[in-house]
C-alpha cells in the first residue's frame, strides 16, 4: 500500500536513499556508542583488580555499580525532552563531554565513595548519549530500514565492551586499573572536535532553522529538502513529548516497551557488572576474566547481522520475542553447569548474542515504533525505565553473592526476566490502533 505524508519534506525524509551522508551519521553515532559501552564496562573489568588494590570484597562494589546505573537513569530520562525539543546534536556533544571528563577523573579516585561519585557522573553522560545517537541515526534513515540502521549503529555498544575487555587484559597487568579510565576519558574527549565539525543536526530541526550555515544548507540540499519551513510541516514535538507517550494510542506500546527494557537491561547489567568477578571467583586471574567476559560482546555483534533485518521484515513481536526466549537456554547453561574453558567461552558468546543482542534489537524496534516527534523521548524513557532494571540487576547480583550462593548460580535469576521480556514483546502485536502519525496526507507540492 502506498503511504501518504503530511508534506513533501516528510515524504523525502521517510523515503530518503541511504548514501554518504546517512552512512556518515550512522558511523559517527557508532563511534559514540563504542565509547559509551567502553565506559559502561570499565567498572566491571576493573573490579577484580580493585578488590586486591583496595583490599575490599567483590560485593562491596555493588555501590559503584548501582550509582553508575542511577547516573545512566538520570541521563536517559533527561535525554528525551532535550533531544526532542532542543535538538539531537547538542545532546550528543554535551553527553560525550560529560562522560569523557568523568571517566578521566575516575582514574584518580582513591576511595569507594569517590569511585561511585565519578561513576554516577559518567553514567549521566552515557545515559544521554545512547538514546541521542540512536535517535539521530533514525532521523537519517528511511522508514523501511530504520530498525536495521539503528541496530547497526548499536553494534558500537558490543564492540566497545569487547575493546574494553581486551584493553583490560593488556593494561591491567602492566599499568594497573587507572589506565582503563584514562583511555575511556581521553578517546571521547579527542573525538569531540570531529563530532563538532562532522555530525549534523536532525534534518527536521535544520529545516526550521532561521540562519543556516553553508554546511547545514548543504545537508538539506543533499536530502532534497527546502530550508525555512514551519514546524507545522514537520513531525516535530509541539507539546509535552512525555505526555505524548501515553496519548494518541501509544499507551499500551509504551508500557510494554518499559517492561521489556526493564527486564532486558536488568539481565544486561547483571552480566556486564558481575560476569568478570564471577569468573575471577571461579579461578581466573583478573586479566583472564576480562578477556573471557568480552566474548559476550562479540555475540551481540553477530545478532545485529540478522536481527535488524528480521525485525524490519517480520516485526519485533515475532523476531525479537523468539530471540529473548532462546537466551534462556544459554543463561541456564552458564548458571547450572561447570564447563571446560572453551565450552564456557562459547556459552558466554551465545548468551551475549541473546542478552545484549536482544537489547540492541529492542533499541531498534523502539526507534521504529515511535514517530519522529517523540522518538527521542520514547527511546530515552524506555532506556531510563530500563535503567531501573540496570540498578536492580547489579544489586541483585551483589545480594546473591553476599548470601553465599555459588557464583555462577546468581545468573539463574536472569532466566525468569528473559521469559517476561519474551512474553511482553510478543504482546506488542496487541498494542492496538494508534493515532495516525503526522504523515497522513499526500505530499504537498
Amino acid at each position: 500500500m502506498t503511504e501518504a505524508y503530511a508534506s513533501a519534506t516528510e515524504h523525502a525524509l521517510e523515503n530518503q536513499r541511504i548514501g554518504g551522508l546517512q552512512i556518515r551519521v550512522a558511523a559517527l553515532c557508532t563511534l559514540i556508542q563504542i565509547c559509551d559501552a567502553y565506559d559502561v564496562n570499565a567498572i566491571a573489568v576493573t573490579v577484580p583488580a580493585l578488590t586486591h588494590a583496595w583490599n575490599l570484597p567483590g560485593p562491596a562494589f555493588t555501590q559503584a555499580f548501582v550509582w553508575s546505573s542511577i547516573g545512566i537513569l538520570v541521563g536517559a530520562l533527561s535525554a528525551g525532552p532535550i533531544g526532542d525539543r532542543l535538538g539531537r546534536r547538542p545532546l550528543l556533544l554535551g553527553s560525550v563531554a560529560i562522560y569523557g571528563l568523568a571517566s578521566l577523573l575516575t582514574a584518580f579516585a582513591g576511595s569507594l565513595p569517590m569511585l561511585s561519585a565519578m561513576r554516577f557522573l559518567t553514567g549521566v553522560g552515557i545515559g544521554g548519549a545512547f538514546p541521542g545517537a540512536a535517535t539521530l541515526t533514525g532521523d537519517y534513515a528511511p522508514h523501511r530500514r530504520r530498525a536495521l540502521m539503528i541496530m547497526a549503529s548499536f553494534t558500537g555498544a558490543p564492540i566497545g565492551g569487547f575493546l574494553c575487555g581486551q584493553a583490560a587484559g593488556l593494561l591491567l597487568p602492566t599499568l594497573g586499573w587507572p589506565s582503563i579510565y584514562v583511555v575511556g576519558g581521553l578517546v571521547p574527549l579527542a573525538m569531540l572536535p570531529i563530532l563538532w565539525f562532522w555530525l549534523p543536526e536532525s534534518p527536521r530541526f535544520l529545516a526550521t532553522k532561521a540562519n543556516l550555515t553553508p554546511r547545514e544548507a548543504d545537508f538539506l540540499l543533499r536530502l532534497d529538502i527546502a530550508p525555512g519551513q514551519t514546524a507545522a510541516q514537520l513531525d516535530l514535538a509541539r507539546g509535552n513529548p512525555i505526555k505524548m507517550l501515553f496519548g494518541e494510542g501509544y499507551a499500551l506500546q509504551t508500557i510494554l516497551l518499559w517492561i521489556i527494557f526493564f527486564c532486558s537491561l536488568l539481565n544486561l547489567f547483571l552480566f556486564a557488572y558481575w560476569l568478570p568477578e564471577v569468573l575471577h571467583l571461579s579461578g581466573m586471574t583478573p586479566a583472564e576474566a576480562a578477556r573471557a567476559s568480552s566474548v559476550r560482546e562479540l555475540g551481540a555483534v553477530l545478532a545485529v547481522l540478522y536481527l535488524g533485518v528480521l525485525i524490519d521484515r517480520f516485526g519485533a513481536e515475532r523476531a525479537l520475542s523468539a530471540h529473548y526466549a532462546a537466551g534462556i537456554l544459554f543463561i541456564a547453561s552458564i548458571a547450572l553447569f561447570s564447563m571446560p574453558y572453551l565450552l564456557l567461552v562459547g556459552a558466554i558468546f551465545f548468551a551475549g548474542m541473546t542478552i545484549v543482542g536482544s537489547q540492541t534489537g529492542a533499541n531498534g524496534a523502539c526507534g521504529k515504533l515511535y514517530p519522529a516527534r517523540m522518538r527521542a523521548s520514547g527511546l530515552g524513557w524506555a532506556l531510563g525505565i530500563g535503567r531501573l532494571g540496570g540498578i536492580a540487576g547489579p544489586a541483585l547480583g551483589g545480594y546473591l553473592l553476599a548470601a553465599g550462593l555459588r557464583p555462577p548460580m546468581i545468573f539463574l535469576s536472569a532466566c525468569g526476566f528473559m521469559l517476561i521480556a519474551a512474553v511482553a514483546t510478543a504482546l506488542l502485536r496487541f498494542r492496538g490502533a494508534r493515532a495516525t502519525d503526522l504523515a497522513v496526507t499526500e505530499p504537498a507540492q
